[in-house]
């Protein structure tokens, strides 16, 4: 969700959202067991018409709206901000609504909705029976209870978190609005560090040599750089950390299947190795013409998804790459699309 926009945009979404005409509702469809690719559309910040599509990357079928499509032409909410696959369910996380909806993998039907969340962003699976939700408002990281599937508690931390990583029983959390990740111990569910890292953390990942990568856009108002910084998750030590321009507003990081180059966007799509010792000079893929909002790599093939958002208002277009830089074709998924789920 960029807050930015939907406040500079708000006043002319209200009048495009209540003059837009009903859609047609597609008939409930049997989801086959090929290769898919869910799109989760934040859609237009308090508009309620946030969706998730499904690309079906063997035929090329695209299925808008699967959730309204599957449940009785229910709407999802307002803000989807990410989804993820846990016990044979997907978790939808909904933001602006302050829940989570968990639909079966095998008909994306309705099961139950988690509620208790103040403005919930990301999930992250810590064991079988407990997962963390970071939170935009909460100023604390949930505790899921994966088996009863509710709330069981909160873990105290300020401000906007993020993007998280498991690895050797800590959670590695970025916070938006603070110049640290921080570490949770996952058996105590206690803050144990935090490291340096720059403001305006938000995404995160992991390499082939267990490396753990954080990407810092920057703050303007105090001519704090954006930063890429490697870290070693065992000792918690900086082992190098890259510097942006002052014009580079870098974000959405990624990395493909065998976790040896990284990619993000800053206008434009970068792709650099994680041995590199500079940051790429040239882009890999050209935003020219484009609005980037979203980027991910299909854990399945290494090809590259990039959303174009247009206008914040239409819906936006999808654009897929071969892991060597070529379009391989293009379609059209919700509003503001942001996140992809790959299996």
């Amino acid at each position: 969700m960029r807050i930015t926009f939907y406040i500079l945009f708000f006043a002319l979404l209200t009048s495009c959202v209540k003059d837009k005409p009903n859609e047609q509702l597609q008939p409930e469809v049997s989801l086959g067991n090929g290769a898919k690719v869910y799109i989760t559309n934040e859609g237009n910040y308090g508009s309620n018409n946030a969706s998730v599509s499904l690309y079906e990357a063997e035929s090329g079928n695209v299925i808008q709206d699967i959730y309204k499509t599957q449940n009785n032409n229910a709407a999802l909410g307002d803000v989807c901000q990410s989804m993820i696959k846990i016990n044979n369910h997907y978790y939808i996380v909904v933001n602006n609504s302050g829940k989570i909806v968990v639909v079966s993998s095998d008909n994306f039907k309705h099961q139950l909705t988690i509620t208790s969340f103040n403005s919930p962003r990301y999930i992250l699976p810590v064991s079988p029976n407990k997962a963390y939700v970071s939170d935009l408002y909460a100023n604390s990281i949930s505790i899921l209870d994966l088996n009863s599937n509710t709330k069981s508690g909160s873990i105290p931390l300020n401000d906007w978190t993020e993007q998280m990583l498991l690895l050797y029983n800590k959670a590695f959390v970025t916070n938006l609005k603070s110049d640290y990740l921080y570490v949770i111990n996952t058996i105590t569910d206690q803050i144990s560090d935090s490291i340096l890292v720059g403001p305006n953390a938000g995404s995160i990942v992991l390499d082939k040599n267990s490396k753990v990568w954080v990407l810092s856009g920057g703050n303007s108002s105090t001519s704090t750089l954006a930063k890429l910084t490697r870290i070693n998750p065992v000792n918690l030590q900086i082992e190098t950390a890259f510097t942006f321009n002052a014009s580079d507003k870098p974000g959405n990081l990624c990395i493909n299947s065998t976790r040896d180059i990284i990619y993000f966007l800053n206008t434009h799509v970068y792709k650099m190795g994680i041995s590199d010792t500079n940051l790429p000079t040239s882009s890999f893929i050209s935003g020219s013409g484009h609005t980037f909002y979203g980027l991910a790599v299909n854990v399945n093939n290494n090809d590259i998804y990039v959303s174009d958002a247009i206008d914040y208002i239409q819906k936006s277009t999808i654009m897929v790459y071969s892991s060597a830089g070529s379009q391989k074709t293009t379609f059209k998924a919700g509003i503001n699309a942001s996140g992809f789920y790959f299996e």
